[in-house]
């Protein structure tokens, strides 16, 4: 019961609450709120809906904006890859128009004696002298026999006079010198035809190489074009040398190497290290204002410490002593009273690390030799190397090899010919050059002593090769099939192969001065070495095969 009263009371309690009448003044606007926000909802839908369409508006330049950079990227990449596939195209245009350039030269120049006439179609030996009558043995026999050994007998006596006094004249150069100060002087060495045995043409001229260094506390520190930094291709077979001191460390820092900015400082070599006063340089022979060693310089202290050491000595011997040539400043003459002379050369070198191979001050000069890149940069000569290796080969060979006097009848034919037609590139070092790759190709049996025509004819024939070819390398540069006994540095194996007849290319007037001069050498063999043989009977000579070119 009283649950039933108390429902009844709460239900009262309600209905006057929630009666319209009770409160009238905020109950009366409820219509009026209500449409007021059904307004401002649809104002809100209307602003909603209109940055809706804003916002998709901006999205949709954004798609744009991004899909133009994209094809805009690929246009650029596209650009490039064209420029790319242009540029390719281009070099391999420009290298097929070189070397369309380069065979239409050497085209021209093996053609070039065609209007010369029906001899000269051809330039490969065995074509363009087919027919020719080459001397057979017993005529090269007699003619070796008659004019080289003829004339080279007293060479051991001149040889043996020359290094005599040699010695005695740089006994005394030391001894004027300032051991303090100037440079020291070593011990002579004969290299060259005369020391080589096959020195054939007079004047014998013995070639001597004096080996130098600089006073305490200094040192030579050589670069040479292959010991890896670039060198231009005029400057191959060359180096340079540095005038350091001892303890001086320059393969480890490049503020030599490179150009430092003025407010850069090397903090191994302070100013005061590297920067010598340029007077003390130029005591050390260097050239002006630089730590390299200047071979104009070298040849003029040499010059006259020779003179000082000749006329503290002159008054041992009974004859004069003179330099005789003047672009050739180690060229010396010994003149006796009777009116004959001797002439040799005394050159100072200097010794490529511990090796045989040294750094020339001056080399003899010929037509083909390019001029020197400057007076710091020094030839190397491999002199020492070469008749080593002519040493070790011959205790290999069959006695009386013909080795020796093939190089000497063809240097003979060649300096005839020169003689008769003026000088021509080729040298007697490019003739002793061919005989060092033959002796290399060939096995020991072949240089046998009666295959000397045979041997000749190889010789002929590399030569005419090379010169067709234009390319002649040096034997030691590039050469890894060189005999281990030799010594021989591996740098100098490693490296590019060193063309001889390189300057043939560059000098179209000299090439076709050698080569006609060495088929003139041709035609003229049997004249010139018929000129110097002892008649031989006809019916010794019906036995013996003449091969021809």
């Amino acid at each position: 019961m009283p649950v039933g009263i108390l429902r009844v009371c709460l239900v009262v309690i309600t209905a006057i609450v929630n009666h319209p009448l009770l409160f009238p003044k905020e109950n009366g606007t409820v219509p009026e709120n209500t449409e007021e926000i059904i307004q401002k909802m649809k104002e809100r839908e209307e602003s909603l809906r209109l940055e809706q369409l804003r916002l998709e508006q901006e999205i949709a330049e954004q798609e744009a904006a991004q899909k133009a950079l994209e094809k805009a990227a690929e246009v650029v990449e596209e650009t490039k890859e064209e420029k790319v596939r242009w540029d390719m195209w281009t070099a391999l245009s420009m290298v097929i128009f070189l070397l369309i350039e380069v065979w239409r030269q050497d085209f021209q120049e093996g053609n070039w004696q065609d209007t010369g006439g029906e001899e000269d179609d051809m330039a490969v030996l065995g074509k363009a002298f087919k027919g020719l009558v080459f001397p057979d043995k017993a005529v090269l026999a007699s003619f070796y026999e008659k004019r080289i050994l003829g004339t080279t007998g007293d060479m051991a006596r001149m040889r043996e006079m020359v290094e005599g006094f040699a010695d005695d004249l740089l006994e005394a150069l030391r001894s004027v010198c300032n051991r303090d100060a100037d440079m020291e002087v070593e011990d002579c060495m004969g290299v060259g035809s005369m020391y080589e045995n096959w020195r054939v043409r007079k004047p014998f001229v013995c070639d001597l190489i004096v080996p130098f260094a600089p006073p305490e506390p200094y040192c030579f520190r050589s670069q040479i074009w292959c010991s890896g930094d670039s060198f231009p291709p005029d400057e191959q077979g060359y180096g340079t040398i540095k005038v350091c001191r001892a303890d001086e460390d320059v393969t480890g820092c490049i503020c030599d190497k490179t150009k430092l900015g003025e407010d850069m400082l090397c903090l191994l070599h302070s100013q005061a290290n590297t920067t010598r006063p340029s007077s003390e340089m130029e005591d050390l022979l260097c050239f002006k204002n630089t730590q390299y060693l200047d071979a104009d310089q070298v040849m003029k202290w040499f010059q006259i410490a020779v003179t000082k050491a000749w006329n503290r000595i002159s008054h041992k011997y009974e004859f004069d002593l003179s330099f005789s040539l003047l672009d050739s400043p180690g060229a010396l003459k010994i003149k006796f009273r009777s009116g004959k002379s001797i002439a040799f050369n005394l050159t100072p070198v200097v010794q490529y690390e511990n090796s045989d191979v040294y750094f020339i001050s001056h080399f003899p000069r010929s037509d083909l030799a390019a001029d020197l890149p400057s007076s710091t940069h020094w030839f190397l000569t491999f002199a020492v190397y070469e008749r080593r290796f002519i040493q070790l080969v011959s205790k290999t060979l069959p006695a009386n090899a013909c080795h020796v006097s093939c190089l000497q009848i063809l240097s003979f034919l060649h300096g005839k010919q020169c003689s008769l037609t003026g000088p021509s590139g080729l040298t007697n070092y490019h003739l002793k050059t061919v005989m060092l790759h033959l002796l290399q190709a060939r096995p020991s049996q072949d240089w046998a002593p009666e295959k000397l025509e045979a041997r000749l004819q190889d010789m002929l024939k590399f030569l005419e090769k090379c010169l067709h070819e234009k390319k002649l390398y040096h034997f030691f540069i590039g050469n890894g099939k060189v005999p281990a006994e030799l010594g021989f540095p591996i740098i100098f194996q490693r490296a590019e192969p060193l063309n001889l007849f390189r300057p043939f290319v560059l000098r179209r007037d000299i090439y076709r001065k050698t080569v006609d001069t060495f088929h003139e050498m041709l035609r003229n063999t049997s004249a010139l070495i018929n000129e110097y043989t002892v008649r031989i009977p006809l019916a010794h000579t019906n036995g013996i095969h003449k091969e021809s070119l």
